[in-house]
């Protein structure tokens, strides 16, 4: 990508194991002044970091599950005490779609006191603003969003710090290849996501000499019947379902309703408790491809976990250890920017393109494109069982 500083920094993870060893409350206060920060001394300076996603409609929950992990890195960076400024969180709700994120990253981008984002969650959203926040010189870190083509499109801001669906889709599709698959459906919900997933899966399911039967329903969808009957008369021994949630948990009670006996799996998007509740038993059996931690098993995650577990009464889900990465990986940034001379939008940004931070999931480091180097990109394997999703491993390491 053009226009991207080359400087490297070594920036370490001090932030996150700082963090850990203490927690509190940040305030979400404002009153910050035109040049970025509120007035006072250095050490009492105040850097918002925004977060835009999903926050109300049928993909929140993923939103929450993201937007809760940057709370939590905030307030435990405050609580060090060592930063030399303070963090407040800001939050821009896009409900997970391309049509109201230009909105939501508006209320970011005027705010001159935002130095970086985390997110969007989602890709649609992550297209359609991605020339916004460039244009204004703000750095994102997306934990989510993970169609192939955004680090193509010349977001000279952009950055991610999960697989894209390229490498989750050609991994999921490898997989099912090794399965000893001779016919697999594979269907997309028309979204970037959906359809981005779906592609590469087809893609590399054809270099395998597999056949793939193709087809799009689209997300607004309510009834899957007819779909579900077409894939339980085809013969094929999986299908794989690009899309979100709330509409893959339809479709298993749909495939159930059907008879279908093959496989049945889904990407990244359809990893969720909203995806447990709304299939109920129907859901038991499923697959989900992720590049992906669960904290509530990794032990390096524990303390993450723990602290989630205290701040929400919940314990952590899909997407929030990348997001609490994420959030580290920008206060450090931060912090490098101040070291460098200054914090503004425009340092922040080249101190995040010399990232070399050690989170819980990853080394976040990017290459030029925005992508996390590509040593240190995982994709997981997770399958619900009685109603509970479980890691099953590196998708790499099964059979």
């Amino acid at each position: 990508m053009q226009g991207r500083s080359i400087s490297k920094l070594a920036i370490v993870g001090a932030v996150g194991a700082l963090a850990l060893a203490a927690c509190s409350n940040a305030s979400t206060g404002g009153g910050l002044a035109s040049g970025g920060a509120s007035g006072g001394t250095a050490a009492t300076q105040t850097f918002k970091i925004g977060f835009q996603g999903p926050l109300s409609g049928d993909n929140q929950q993923l939103g929450i599950n993201e937007v809760n992990a940057v709370q939590l890195a905030i307030s435990q960076a405050n609580a060090t005490g060592n930063l030399g400024f303070k963090v407040v969180l800001v939050k821009a709700d896009d409900v997970g779609s391309p049509a109201t994120a230009p909105a939501a990253a508006q209320t970011l981008i005027q705010d001159p006191a935002v130095v970086g984002v985390i997110g969007p969650s989602f890709s649609g959203a992550t297209k359609a603003v991605g020339a916004n926040y460039a244009a204004a010189g703000i750095a994102l870190i997306t934990p989510s969003a993970t169609n192939p083509t955004l680090s193509t499109l010349g977001f000279t801001t952009f950055h991610r710090i999960v697989p894209s669906d390229n490498v989750e889709g050609t991994q999921a599709a490898d997989w099912l290849a090794v399965k000893g698959l001779k016919k697999v459906f594979v269907i997309d919900d028309l979204s970037d996501y959906g359809k981005g997933v779906a592609d590469a899966i087809q893609k590399e399911l054809g270099v395998k000499g597999v056949t793939v039967t193709r087809q799009g329903v689209d997300s607004k969808t309510t009834d899957y019947g007819a779909i579900a009957q077409t894939v339980a008369t085809s013969g094929a021994g999986a299908v794989f379902y690009g899309g979100y949630d709330a509409q893959a948990a339809l479709f298993a009670k749909a495939l159930k309703t059907a008879g279908y006996k093959g496989m049945t799996v889904t990407g990244n998007g359809g990893k969720s408790s909203v995806f447990t509740k709304g299939a109920g038993d129907a859901g038991n059996g499923w697959y989900f491809t992720c590049g992906c931690l669960d904290a509530t098993v990794a032990p390096g995650a524990k303390a993450f976990n723990d602290a989630y577990t205290a701040m929400f009464n919940t314990p952590s889900s899909t997407y929030s250890p990348e997001a609490y990465d994420a959030t580290n990986a920008m206060i450090a940034a931060i912090k490098a920017a101040k070291a460098a001379g200054g914090i503004t939008r425009a340092s922040v940004e080249t101190a995040v393109n010399g990232l070399d931070y050690t989170g819980i999931t990853t080394e976040v480091k990017f290459e030029s494109s925005g992508e996390v180097v590509a040593t240190v990109q995982t994709v997981n394997l997770y399958q619900q069982t009685n109603g509970t999703i479980t890691l099953v491993g590196n998708i790499k390491l099964q059979k």
